[in-house]
């Protein structure tokens, strides 16, 4: 593993890994599982599904360990939904680091590791069909670098905590957030911090404040009218 990320076991039983530069977690010690499939597929993709008949586009702030990406994979494949997923990251984990990660295992669908595999090794910058109704674009570059060349439906935001990257929850990314979406479209995330929740309103966002997943009362979904 490297000097600065171990990997650490959650309380779902998955794994998720700990940047000890910052003493932070990528994913809940109460489940990583539990928190990634409430907070980005239950109250983002599925939502959107439950509400939409066109191909969702997301946009994922933080590929990190790729659980995300593959939960999203796994739910397209099962309802044969196209969805287009674009994710930043701009600190790529090494082979050992995310071949050691069980995801498929821990979700009970071991004949998708191959595919969990191969969101980590797609190329950098091209778009990628991982799936037969899942495509992946990764572009490693930091948020306040980017551009969106297309209208996204769902963000999912990812980032570390407000306490550990400010920079991150700054003004400036929440209003490239709000432009990056279509009409319609929303951001969802983990975090309910009160002065985030007062930024994504300045910026004009209608927030939805919901339950949390385990081991947090609330998270946010926050759309664009």
């Amino acid at each position: 593993m490297s000097a600065n990320i171990h990997l650490i076991v959650t309380d779902d039983g998955s794994h998720s890994l700990k940047n000890e530069a910052l003493n932070e977690t990528y994913h809940s010690f109460h489940g990583a599982i539990q928190e990634s499939s409430h907070v980005f597929i239950e109250m983002g993709l599925r939502h959107w599904c439950d509400h939409h008949k066109s191909a969702p586009k997301i946009l994922e702030i933080g590929f990190g360990t790729g659980l995300n990406a593959f939960l999203s994979l796994i739910f397209a494949e099962e309802h044969q939904q196209e969805v287009y997923f674009e994710s930043l990251e701009t600190f790529p984990l090494p082979a050992e680091i995310y071949d050691a990660l069980n995801y498929a295992e821990a979700v009970g669908k071991a004949e998708f590791g191959y595919r969990f595999g191969r969101l980590h090794t797609a190329q950098w910058g091209e778009k990628a069909q991982v799936a037969t109704h899942f495509s992946l674009k990764k572009v490693e570059t930091p948020v306040h670098y980017y551009s969106s060349t297309t209208p996204f439906n769902i963000i999912y935001f990812d980032a570390f905590a407000p306490n550990k990257q400010p920079e991150m929850w700054a003004m400036e990314v929440i209003q490239k957030m709000y432009d990056s979406l279509a009409p319609g479209g929303f951001l969802v995330t983990y975090c309910a911090q009160g002065q985030f929740k007062r930024n994504l309103k300045q910026a004009g966002f209608r927030v939805e404040e919901l339950p949390g997943p385990p081991g947090k009362k609330e998270m946010v979904r926050a759309v664009k009218s």
